[in-house]
Formats: C-alpha cells, sequence, structure tokens
C-alpha cells in the first residue's frame, strides 16, 4: 500500500509521549538502536564527526551533545572511537522523556565521559549548554518545519564546530525496506512508529531549503544507505 509521501507528515509518533516508561519503551529503544546500527546508521553519525573533529587538538576536550539521545547507544559508540583515538571528550545525552534518561544512565555506567540531561529541546536547561558540536540522529524528522529552523537557529549560533544530522529520506522505498526489516519483529510501537517516521522524513531539496532560509553557506548533504540523508553543518563559531 503505498502512503502519500508528498509532504512531511505531522502525525505524532508513540513515543513522543514523553511520559511513557516500562519495559516496552526499553525494548523499543534497544530494538530501535539494534536497526540504527544494523542498517549503518551509526557509521553516518561518525563519519561525519569525525569530519568536524579531524583538525582538532585530541589533548583539548570537545563538547558533544547528543540530541534525543535514545538509551545512549550513540553516546558509547562515540565515547568507544574517542578512547581508541586517545582523544578527549565531554558527552551530553539530551532527551525529553525521564524514563529514557534514567535508562540510558543504567546502560552507561562505565563511561564516566557521558552525562544526561532530562530536557526538551529547546528549553531553557538547553539554552544554557556549552557545546563544541551538536549530534542529531533521527531526531530532527520529529520537528514541524518551523520548530526545526528555530532549534537550528539557535544550535548553529552556539556550536563551536558544527552539527551532524543523520536524518531519514522520505520514500515508498525506504518504506518497503522497513517492513521488510521488521517482518518479524514482534514490536507494535517499532513498526508503527518507523513507518510514521518514515512519513515525517525528508527530501533532500527540503534540507537544502533549510540551509538557505538560515544562511548556512557551510553545510552539504548527502545521500547514505539505507534512505538516509547526512547534512553536515559547519558553524567555526
Amino acid at each position: 500500500m503505498f502512503l502519500n509521501l508528498k509532504e512531511r507528515s505531522d502525525k505524532e509518533e508513540i513515543m513522543d509521549d514523553f511520559h511513557m516508561e516500562g519495559p516496552l519503551l526499553e525494548s523499543t529503544l534497544d530494538k530501535i538502536a539494534s536497526i540504527n546500527k544494523w542498517l549503518g546508521g551509526n557509521r553516518i553519525t561518525v563519519s561525519g564527526l569525525t569530519e568536524l573533529w579531524k583538525h582538532t587538538n585530541k589533548d583539548v576536550a570537545i563538547i558533544i551533545a547528543d540530541l534525543g539521545c535514545g538509551n545512549g547507544d550513540m553516546l558509547r559508540v562515540v565515547a568507544d572511537l574517542a578512547r581508541k583515538e586517545k582523544r578527549k571528550v565531554k558527552l551530553i545525552g539530551i532527551d525529553a522523556n525521564k524514563f529514557t534518561i534514567q535508562y540510558a544512565r543504567k546502560l552507561s555506567t562505565s563511561y564516566p565521559e557521558i552525562s544526561y540531561i532530562n530536557g526538551i529541546v529547546p528549553s531553557a536547561a538547553f539554552k544554557e549548554l556549552n557545546y563544541d558540536i551538536v549530534l542529531s540522529t533521527l531526531f530532527f524528522h520529529h520537528f514541524a518545519n518551523r520548530e526545526l529552523k528555530e532549534s537550528l537557529t539557535e544550535i548553529t549560533s552556539k556550536a563551536s564546530l558544527g552539527i551532524v544530522v543523520n536524518d531519514l529520506h522520505r520514500s515508498q522505498l525506504a518504506i518497503f525496506l522497513f517492513r521488510v526489516v521488521t517482518l518479524f519483529i514482534p514490536n507494535q510501537m517499532v513498526k508503527e512508529d518507523g513507518i510514521t517516521s518514515i512519513q515525517r522524513g525528508f527530501r533532500k531539496n527540503e534540507i537544502q531549503n533549510f540551509a538557505k532560509e538560515l544562511k548556512l553557506t557551510n553545510s552539504q548533504v548527502y545521500w547514505k544507505w539505507a534512505f538516509r540523508y547526512q547534512w553536515i553543518i559547519r558553524t567555526n563559531n
């Protein structure tokens, strides 16, 4: 069945309920992390990150904020990479769901370089943060266009190095692929939210229009497997 993908959907995901908690949410967070890793999503964020930090001093700690961090899987990947490269980092995970943050903390006890904040983006607490790089993996599609532009304006004014956006390409093929990948996954929330996420995803020209409207002159958009866009924004503030 084909869905109307001409415009970004404004349908909310089940996970957009910030008061959700319990084993089903834990299972969903873990499953999303596994699917993201299996389909190469982690590599998209990491390759963008390494582009931004490759010319920086490894002995000076880089502050990296991960928006909508979920169970913290991406931060742990970054922490492992920084340890391997002997690079100093301070990693901050931000998520609007208090239960999700508590779960991420439990999974990250062996990573003292990672801390977590329960809060929405943007919020007063978020605006007080200082950071060099912002990671947005499967996060910005939760925003309406106006909210996305407002958040990017705030973030680009403060990030000293840049932003790495890793998000979904809105297409019928992406929906077909997701349905195949989740065919034998019993978690209905993963299945429903996954389709909604793709419906809320982007087309390349939409991202390019955001960059133009916000005067982000030093940014590049790349299509990546599996139906993702990597958007690297250099700020050099």
